[in-house]
């Protein structure tokens, strides 16, 4: 196959103009080409008058090598091998099966490798299954009726369930490939595999969930929900067996910790037991609400509501004077701003959005950087405290009902409390308080913020419309904590290894999956494949 770059097409090409464009850039017939392959697609918008789509794509020709060689383009290659290369398994006997804790993106993908592998893992989940947890989902967010173990955080699939489905990633690792490819094969649209910002949606997403999990089972994996482990026991700093609702034991001697950014009891329990666990920086701030409409203009300009668009996307970043900076996470395109607290007396903040992308409402996060600095103490969990702190903040000024404070960005810009919501009706449910968000924000990252909004009213016109709104807190957009582990990926205690999010080495759907594959091939080239059944 020869790998062609920066093939630039209008908006409104016509298919057949693909295959015309890759055989005037090989300088060949149309019929030449056997087969053509999209594997990146991306828009420039730099231009509002003329929009263009931009491709790399694959061609299978005769004589690829003289092709390439002839023409000595840096934008004419040939393509790479990017297949995903198997590990070999060790020979460290292993008796008992491997344990996986949490089905988020990590546990899931790792899960996922291992069972394909023969290693036929044992998934343990606190939270219940897709189905069940959508139901508690909707009932919290219809009557504030929270379920500490099933909700936004807890439950098959992860945070990531119930957000946007964004795979978007800044990490170059090849596994990305084979978790889009694995993705796909579970119900997922194929675009991702070559879109430029891929995104699945939570409606879909759920759906793939369930089939990932099915697969797993099928290789001869299982999965057991409302498993939460609360106990863990070794002997000389080895993992014997862990301990589920405070019951059961479970003999075990590998077991990969795979659990979200949320589960503050299960690293507590592990801190206790003296597992290595240090401060890391992470970031807080608002959900932020615009018309859709207004960024697609911004965006797109004359291109607005283009059927091949689709909702426009942003991701702006502002440094500011006093080494803070801000910027924009997780944006969901026509999506709402969702109640995504896991503990009782918290307001915590999210979005989402269904594949359609269909919403009224644009939202993002707009996140200042925190440092450990600023966290009360020195305790490697003490970054927990400063969320809760702000969480419960938000909480009590929202009313103690779970409805989120909101305020204007002109009132917020101004420091004046919100007495009234203006053109921007709010997402989020089941309420909302009109407030003064700088109650439950600390000052810093309130000064920031009002700092930031003007230039990012530079870049995107109308981002400072006074009617938009912020929605608050956002404090779970990444881990406070990492939990250490070696090159082996395993952490201080024997035979406890640590992936995704919560532990600290990712940030979004496709780094953690990607982490939790990497793990798992570490167990893979550690140990041989275990004989006994689940």
């Amino acid at each position: 196959m020869i790998r062609l770059f920066e093939i630039k097409l209008p908006v409104d090409h016509q298919e057949s103009a693909l295959k015309k464009a890759a055989a005037k850039a090989l300088r060949i017939n149309e019929s030449h080409i056997d087969k053509i392959q999209i594997r990146r697609q991306a828009i420039d918008a730099r231009n509002k008058r003329f929009l263009y789509f931009v491709y790399t794509v694959d061609c299978a020709v005769k004589g690829e090598e003289n092709i390439v060689c002839k023409l000595n383009s840096k934008k004419i290659i040939i393509a790479p091998d990017e297949s995903y290369k198997d590990v070999t398994p060790g020979k460290e006997p292993l008796s008992l099966n491997p344990l996986i804790i949490g089905s988020g993106p990590a546990g899931l993908f790792a899960g996922l490798l291992l069972a394909q592998k023969g290693y036929k893992p044992l998934i343990l989940e606190r939270g219940r299954d897709v189905d069940n947890r959508t139901k508690d989902v909707a009932a919290f967010w219809k009557n504030g009726s929270l379920d500490p173990d099933s909700n936004i955080q807890f439950g098959e699939g992860g945070a990531g369930t119930f957000s946007d489905g964004k795979l978007t990633t800044l990490i170059n690792d090849p596994r990305c490939k084979k978790v889009l490819q694995e993705f796909v094969a579970s119900g997922a649209p194929e675009t991702i595999l070559y879109v430029n910002k891929p995104h699945i949606g939570t409606d879909l997403l759920r759906e793939v969930v369930r089939t990932l999990r099915n697969r797993i089972i099928a290789f001869g994996g299982n999965v057991l929900f409302q498993h939460q482990v609360t106990g863990i026991y070794t002997v000389n700093n080895t993992l014997k067996a862990l301990q589920v609702n405070n019951t059961e034991w479970i003999d075990c001697s590998v077991a990969l910790f795979a659990t979200g950014h949320s589960a503050r009891d299960t690293v507590t329990m592990l801190h206790n037991h003296s597992m290595h666990i240090i401060q890391k920086p992470f970031a807080i701030g608002v959900r932020i609400e615009h018309p859709q409409g207004l960024i697609d203009k911004s965006q797109y300009g004359n291109f607005a509501d283009h059927p091949r668009l689709g909702a426009a996307e942003y991701k702006m970043a502002f440094h500011d004077k006093n080494n803070r900076s801000a910027f924009t996470f997780c944006m969901c395109p026509g999506g709402e701003v969702i109640a995504a607290a896991s503990c009782k007396g918290g307001i915590v903040t999210n979005g989402m959005s269904y594949h359609a992308r269909k919403g009224t409402n644009a939202n993002a996060a707009l996140l200042v950087n925190i440092f450990p600095s600023d966290f009360p103490d020195s305790h490697p969990l003490s970054g927990y405290e400063f969320q809760r702190h702000w969480e419960e903040k938000a909480f009590l000024l929202g009313g103690s009902n779970y409805y989120a404070p909101v305020q204007r960005v002109e009132d917020f810009l101004l420091h004046r409390r919100t007495t009234k919501i203006g053109s921007v009706n709010p997402t989020y449910t089941p309420g909302v308080t009109p407030s003064d968000l700088n109650d439950c924000l600390p000052t810093y990252v309130s000064a920031t913020l009002h700092n930031a909004l003007p230039s990012f009213a530079r870049q995107i016109s109308g981002y400072s419309l006074p009617d938009a709104l912020i929605t608050g807190v956002e404090t779970r957009s990444s881990s406070p904590v990492r939990l250490v582990r070696n090159e082996q990926y395993e952490s201080s205690i024997h035979g406890v290894f640590v992936a995704g999010e919560g532990a600290g080495y990712a940030g979004g759907i496709t780094s953690a999956a990607a982490d939790g594959i990497r793990v798992a091939e570490a167990i893979i080239m550690k140990f041989a494949p275990p004989f006994e059944k689940i």
